[in-house]
Protein backbone atom coordinates (compact mmCIF):
# COMPACT_ATOMS: atom_id res chain seq x y z
CA UNK A 1 0.00 0.00 0.00
CA UNK A 2 1.89 3.27 -1.19
CA UNK A 3 0.52 5.91 1.57
CA UNK A 4 1.10 9.50 1.08
CA UNK A 5 1.51 12.46 3.80
CA UNK A 6 -0.84 14.96 2.21
CA UNK A 7 -3.37 17.81 2.91
CA UNK A 8 -7.56 17.54 3.13
CA UNK A 9 -9.78 20.55 2.47
CA UNK A 10 -11.82 21.53 5.20
CA UNK A 11 -14.24 24.48 5.26
CA UNK A 12 -16.27 26.58 3.59
CA UNK A 13 -16.41 27.70 -0.17
CA UNK A 14 -13.45 30.16 -0.59
CA UNK A 15 -12.29 30.00 2.98
CA UNK A 16 -9.76 27.00 2.99
CA UNK A 17 -8.19 25.28 5.77
CA UNK A 18 -6.70 21.89 5.67
CA UNK A 19 -5.63 19.15 7.81
CA UNK A 20 -2.53 17.20 7.16
CA UNK A 21 -3.47 13.35 6.72
CA UNK A 22 -1.44 10.43 6.17
CA UNK A 23 -3.82 8.19 3.69
CA UNK A 24 -3.93 5.66 1.10
CA UNK A 25 -2.50 7.50 -2.15
CA UNK A 26 -5.56 5.25 -3.89
CA UNK A 27 -8.11 7.19 -1.77
CA UNK A 28 -10.29 10.34 -3.11
CA UNK A 29 -8.54 13.61 -1.39
CA UNK A 30 -10.99 14.33 0.72
CA UNK A 31 -11.94 10.84 1.17
CA UNK A 32 -10.94 8.16 4.08
CA UNK A 33 -7.46 8.84 5.93
CA UNK A 34 -5.50 7.01 8.21
CA UNK A 35 -4.02 9.52 10.95
CA UNK A 36 -4.58 13.46 10.96
CA UNK A 37 -1.13 14.78 11.96
CA UNK A 38 -1.41 18.49 11.62
CA UNK A 39 -3.60 21.71 10.68
CA UNK A 40 -2.45 24.38 7.66
CA UNK A 41 -4.57 27.36 7.67
CA UNK A 42 -3.40 29.59 4.88
CA UNK A 43 -5.81 32.45 5.47
CA UNK A 44 -4.41 33.76 8.61
CA UNK A 45 -1.56 36.27 8.44
CA UNK A 46 0.72 34.99 8.58
CA UNK A 47 -0.63 31.46 7.25
CA UNK A 48 -1.07 28.87 10.76
CA UNK A 49 1.11 25.55 10.30
CA UNK A 50 0.53 23.21 12.99
CA UNK A 51 2.07 19.63 12.59
CA UNK A 52 2.77 16.78 15.18
CA UNK A 53 6.33 16.08 14.76
CA UNK A 54 6.79 12.92 16.28
CA UNK A 55 3.99 11.86 14.59
CA UNK A 56 5.06 13.09 11.21
CA UNK A 57 8.44 11.70 11.56
CA UNK A 58 7.57 8.25 12.32
CA UNK A 59 5.25 8.29 9.28
CA UNK A 60 8.46 9.44 7.16
CA UNK A 61 10.67 6.84 8.49
CA UNK A 62 7.92 4.08 7.18
CA UNK A 63 8.29 5.42 4.00
CA UNK A 64 5.00 7.65 3.40
CA UNK A 65 5.88 10.14 0.68
CA UNK A 66 4.67 14.02 1.36
CA UNK A 67 3.11 15.60 -1.62
CA UNK A 68 5.00 18.80 -2.34
CA UNK A 69 3.13 21.22 -0.18
CA UNK A 70 3.19 19.36 2.45
CA UNK A 71 7.10 18.74 2.08
CA UNK A 72 7.12 23.06 2.37
CA UNK A 73 5.19 22.35 5.22
CA UNK A 74 7.19 20.43 6.74
CA UNK A 75 10.28 21.88 6.00
CA UNK A 76 8.78 25.43 7.74
CA UNK A 77 8.22 23.13 10.81
CA UNK A 78 11.53 21.78 10.79
CA UNK A 79 10.81 18.45 10.72
CA UNK A 80 11.88 17.89 7.27
CA UNK A 81 15.65 18.97 7.85
CA UNK A 82 15.53 16.13 11.07
CA UNK A 83 14.03 13.60 8.57
CA UNK A 84 17.21 14.72 5.71
CA UNK A 85 19.62 14.72 8.87
CA UNK A 86 18.53 11.33 9.81
CA UNK A 87 19.21 10.10 6.04
CA UNK A 88 22.35 12.06 6.09
CA UNK A 89 21.75 13.47 2.35
CA UNK A 90 18.94 15.01 0.26
CA UNK A 91 15.60 12.48 0.14
CA UNK A 92 14.58 11.92 -3.59
CA UNK A 93 11.13 13.78 -3.86
CA UNK A 94 9.17 15.59 -6.57
CA UNK A 95 9.67 18.76 -4.92
CA UNK A 96 13.60 18.47 -4.71
CA UNK A 97 14.18 16.85 -8.75
CA UNK A 98 12.26 20.10 -9.52
CA UNK A 99 14.65 21.89 -7.56
CA UNK A 100 17.61 20.47 -8.23
CA UNK A 101 16.35 19.51 -12.12
CA UNK A 102 15.99 16.29 -13.36
CA UNK A 103 18.66 14.97 -15.86
CA UNK A 104 15.84 14.12 -18.27
CA UNK A 105 14.17 17.41 -17.50
CA UNK A 106 17.50 19.62 -18.32
CA UNK A 107 18.39 17.51 -21.48
CA UNK A 108 14.90 17.98 -22.79
CA UNK A 109 15.27 21.62 -21.70
CA UNK A 110 18.76 21.79 -23.69
CA UNK A 111 17.65 20.12 -26.63
CA UNK A 112 14.04 22.82 -27.09
CA UNK A 113 16.71 25.51 -26.93
CA UNK A 114 19.08 24.54 -29.09
CA UNK A 115 16.19 23.75 -31.90
CA UNK A 116 14.95 27.14 -31.95
CA UNK A 117 18.05 28.95 -32.18
CA UNK A 118 18.90 26.33 -35.10
CA UNK A 119 15.60 27.27 -36.68
CA UNK A 120 16.49 31.02 -36.00
CA UNK A 121 19.71 31.03 -37.53
CA UNK A 122 18.60 30.45 -41.52
CA UNK A 123 15.56 32.67 -41.06
CA UNK A 124 17.99 35.30 -40.05
CA UNK A 125 20.32 34.85 -43.18
CA UNK A 126 17.65 34.71 -45.58
CA UNK A 127 16.13 38.02 -44.41
CA UNK A 128 19.54 39.72 -44.58
CA UNK A 129 19.92 38.36 -48.07
CA UNK A 130 17.09 39.48 -48.87
CA UNK A 131 17.56 43.07 -47.20
CA UNK A 132 20.72 43.34 -49.07
CA UNK A 133 19.16 42.42 -52.71
CA UNK A 134 16.81 45.55 -52.58
CA UNK A 135 19.58 47.95 -51.01
CA UNK A 136 21.94 46.72 -54.04
CA UNK A 137 19.02 46.52 -56.83
CA UNK A 138 18.15 50.22 -55.59
CA UNK A 139 21.81 51.45 -55.78
CA UNK A 140 22.02 50.11 -59.49
CA UNK A 141 18.84 51.71 -60.60
CA UNK A 142 19.72 55.76 -59.39
CA UNK A 143 23.07 55.06 -60.81
CA UNK A 144 21.37 54.50 -64.40
CA UNK A 145 19.65 57.77 -64.38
Amino acid sequence: MAVKIRLMRMGKRKQPSYRVVVADSRSPRDGRNIETIGHYGPRQDPSLVDIDGDKALAWLRKGAQPTEQVQKLLAVAGVWAQFEAEKSGPIDTKLNRRRLGDRKARAKKASKQAQPAAKDEPATASTEQNAEQPAEQQSEESSDE
